[in-house]
């Protein structure tokens, strides 16, 4: 059987939506989890443990963003021949890699913010975010630097 460099480029780009959606869904279940409990000490927070628990989303956004730039710049420009397929599939493992971990750690990062709302009153909100935008960068990158290799391959 012969998979078309076509399907493996769909291929590494369906990947890289999967590690976004992993690590988004890791992400916020260690943060929420931290939430509900903070939550029955202080009510009052609820909005902080919403803006907190939701940072983690943003790497399944990337993932979808590098599937559909896959589907609709890259596949139209592979050549029939060569390694483009294996090259885009490689793209996507190195994408997914990026958003699962990104939102994964971005999750633990919120999750201690979340647990110290109570004891700060929710002034620790706003250094919680600073500290979670850290792990976002690794996040970003990984798309920024899947365009720069595609592009770079001449596939966009």
């Amino acid at each position: 059987m012969i998979i078309s460099p076509e399907s493996l480029a769909v291929l590494g780009g369906a990947i890289a939506l999967a590690g976004g959606l992993a690590g988004s869904a890791i992400g916020i279940a260690r943060a929420a989890s931290n939430g509900v409990a903070t939550l029955v000490e202080a009510p009052g927070q609820l909005r902080n443990v919403i803006v907190l628990s939701s940072l983690p989303m943003t790497q399944t956004f990337y993932g979808l963003i590098i599937l559909i730039l896959i589907i609709t710049s890259v596949v139209p420009n592979l050549p029939p021949e060569g390694g483009g397929g294996f090259a885009v599939f490689a793209c996507g493992i190195i994408a997914a890699s990026a958003e699962l971990w990104s939102g994964a750690y971005q999750g633990s990062v919120c999750a201690s913010g979340i647990s110290l709302l109570p004891k700060t009153k929710g002034a620790i909100l706003t250094n919680s975010m600073m500290l979670a935008v850290f792990v976002e960068l690794i996040g970003v990158l990984g798309l920024v630097f899947t365009i720069m290799a595609l592009s770079m391959l001449g596939l966009m």
